[in-house]
């Protein structure tokens, strides 16, 4: 039988979804197979469940392993005809079905928000019973005095005991920002001693965000941008004239205002356009009227949506102000946040303790990437992001922020990045961003990048020009310990991203040439490949070393390295210069590392299938069970990853850059917002292992690497 916790609400509005979001990703580190169960649902169909299909969607659970129960339209009618037992046995024997299929599942009771509190109150605590499950007690501290606070937690723990429930630990939510260290110290502990866990109130989540507001009030977009996760900062209703209104206006503020006021509507979106001015979140044109066809063509051009509504400016603004945010509408950036918030208030080992969870089995993709961000954020590193007009990069740096992954420096024209921003919704705050050509470290870099490359001739005024490129400016960020990673690339070749890493930064001691891998996540495992995007033909020693640094930057994400050197035969089977060369590149891998597992030359089916590894190469320690795949050449290692990604469906994160002294990543330009939080994750990882070097590398000139740079990450 599965383990299963049950999140309870103690008291109405009490935020328990993100109690369920943030045990969900915590337990999905640590279990196989997780799930999610839902036993009353809103709404008509237990299918459909706005929560349910966030939980589906975030953590890839079928229909075995995420579902809901009856609706409450179900449950008032049974309650009212005194069949609580068929409650109680249609949750029970859903429940059963999942747990088949689960190794931990978390149960959200109801939200406690109707007429029938005490009655949803008794029907959680019945069903955790009946279930068998602990629960997990969510008290909402919204309006409520530290002592009220206190005095809330006190109740829940007693009527849940006088329920006879297994509590497993009680969370106090949605407290004030500034209270969070005094309600801790009020709240009387229980008598396990376990700690209470205290989360403040977020705005972040607690804005609704346009879509949201459009849901709600059953509003149409009749123009602009139709960007529905732009958050709702503030509400204002433009009731007087336009240069009164202008000086009142703020970022992401939704205007409401009558459809026949075109001077207001004009003022808004030309404030959007001018670096200087706010750009509203959205507008709404009331009263059913619409403006003059032009004022719409206009309208048509603005970066954020346009709605209409038949109702008054008065009445739109009354419904608009009792839009209720809520972490099921999924937002990515609202979910970022919240889990953001749940890693930095919940101890999540302490938390896991107390379930005796089993060590899971086998590696997921999606638990991968789940590790990555929480190894990341375990110990908090600086990294940079060159391209700051590329809105990829400014997304991803938001979602980096809001789940306090790291600390985040973006390079470029100030005025530039946030009128980028504001026009597309995207909120930098608590992110630096400066400027190469303004910076007061620009001397400071111009003279040390004059010093390093003397030898070639370049003088300081030469060095002051470079030092305004971004890629080198961040690039000398990450060199003299400004910062400790760069990503770029999403808008850059690969040779301008690691050219000036290869003049300065240099390679490891002992590391000769700067290579890549892909992290391969299969359904089950990781593997490792390398290398797939930057040395097109590598010669002997060169491969040694490629299989080397691979193997090494598998164990740094937990990959224990067992290194095939491909090639088109196995053992001595075959002849010939490229059989010869992966041969030398493998006994010249023995020789450096003795203790790392290593078998070449070797084809691609022995090194995976335990089957053929028996017939082909009986005895080895690495046939048949592979994890770091070294190819003889760029062509065909780019064109194995790709084929392996597309036809099974793995996914590939990287190309992860290994050789350098100190992490620089680089990124494809078709890469995606997820792709880019994974890269930078990683390089925080990379960055969390790398050591002070007192010795100067050896150099490695850039041309060493440049005829393969541009092709290989297209």
């Amino acid at each position: 039988m599965a383990k299963g916790i049950y999140v309870s609400a103690t008291t109405p509005g009490s935020g328990k979804s993100l109690i369920a979001l943030g045990l969900a990703d915590t337990l999905h580190r640590h279990a196989d197979r997780i799930g999610f169960f839902k036993p009353v649902v809103n709404g008509h169909d237990a299918a459909s469940d706005p929560m349910v299909a966030v939980m589906k969607a975030r953590f890839d659970l079928d229909d075995d392993r995420c579902r809901g129960g009856l609706t409450f339209a179900e449950v008032r009618g049974l309650l009212a005809e005194g069949k609580r037992e068929e409650i109680d046995s249609r949750c029970v024997e859903i429940f059963a079905e999942m747990a088949r299929h689960c190794d931990v599942v978390i149960v959200e009771g109801t939200d406690l928000t109707g007429q029938d509190a005490a009655v949803e109150f008794d029907l959680n605590a019945r069903l955790a019973n009946n279930l068998a499950v602990p629960v997990v007690a969510v008290v909402g501290a919204r309006g409520r005095t530290v002592a009220e606070a206190a005095d809330a937690v006190a109740v829940a723990r007693k009527e849940l005991l006088a329920e006879r429930c297994t509590l497993l630990a009680i969370m106090v939510n949605r407290a004030d920002p500034e209270q969070l260290d005094a309600i801790a110290a009020a709240v009387r502990p229980g008598a396990s001693g376990r700690p209470v866990y205290v989360l403040p109130e977020l705005d972040d989540i607690a804005r609704p965000t346009t879509g949201e507001v459009a849901s709600a009030l059953g509003l149409g977009q009749v123009a602009g941008l139709p960007d529905l996760e732009r958050d709702v900062r503030s509400i204002k209703v433009a009731a007087m004239s336009v240069a009164n209104f202008l000086h009142e206006l703020d970022d992401g503020a939704l205007v409401i205002v009558p459809g026949d006021r075109a001077d207001v509507q004009v003022a808004c979106l030309a404030s959007s356009f001018s670096p200087e001015f706010p750009v509203p979140s959205a507008l709404i044109l009331t009263g059913g009227l619409a403006p003059d066809a032009n004022i719409y063509s206009l309208l048509a051009q603005a970066p954020f949506p346009v709605f209409a509504a038949s109702d008054d400016t008065y009445v739109t603004a009354k419904r608009v102000s009792e839009v209720r945010s809520e972490i099921w509408s999924g937002h990515r950036r609202k979910v970022a946040s919240a889990l953001g918030l749940w890693s930095r208030r919940v101890d999540e080992a302490e938390l896991v303790e107390r379930l005796h969870l089993p060590r899971p089995e086998r590696m997921t993709p999606l638990r991968f990437l789940h590790e990555l961000i929480e190894r990341a954020r375990s110990q908090r590193r600086h990294i940079v992001l060159p391209e700051g007009k590329d809105v990829r990069i400014l997304r991803a740096a938001e979602i980096l922020h809001r789940r306090d992954v790291c600390e985040l420096t973006v390079l470029g024209r100030e005025a530039d990045v946030r009128e980028a921003a504001s026009t597309q919704g995207i909120d930098l705050s608590g992110i630096n961003i400066v400027d190469p050509a303004t910076s007061e470290l620009r001397q400071e870099f111009a003279q040390k990048y004059a010093q390093l490359r003397a030898h070639k001739g370049v003088d300081l005024a030469k060095a002051l020009e470079v030092m305004q490129d971004e890629s080198y400016f961040g690039t000398m960020m990450v060199q003299l310990g400004v910062v400790d990673g760069m990503v770029s690339g999403a808008a850059h070749t690969t040779a301008h991203t690691i050219r000036p890493a290869l003049e300065f930064v240099k390679t490891r001691d002992g590391v000769k040439i700067v290579s890549s891998v892909f992290l391969m996540l299969m359904p089950d495992r990781v593997l490792v490949y390398g290398d797939c995007a930057v040395n097109p033909e590598p010669n002997v020693e060169q491969l040694a070393d490629i299989a080397v640094a691979s193997a090494e930057t598998a164990a740094q994400f937990g990959v224990e390295p067992r290194i095939a050197m491909l090639s088109y035969s196995t053992g001595g089977s075959g002849a010939g210069d490229a059989v010869d060369a992966v041969r030398q590149a493998t006994e010249l891998v023995r020789q450096r590392r003795p203790d790392l597992a290593v078998e070449g030359p070797i084809q691609y089916d022995a090194a995976v299938d335990a089957a053929i590894a028996e017939s082909k190469m009986p005895g080895s320690s690495v046939a048949g069970q592979a994890t770091v795949f070294i190819f003889p050449d760029l062509n065909t290692g780019n064109n194995t990853y790709k084929a392996v990604q597309q036809s099974s469906g793995a996914v590939a994160v990287g190309p992860v850059l290994q050789g350098l002294r100190k992490p620089v990543n680089d990124l494809s330009r078709g890469c995606t917002v997820e792709d880019i939080v994974n890269t930078v994750a990683i390089t925080a990882i990379q960055a969390q292992s790398v050591e002070a070097q007192s010795v100067e590398p050896a150099s490695v000139e850039p041309a060493s690497v440049e005829p393969a740079t541009s092709e290989a990450k297209a």
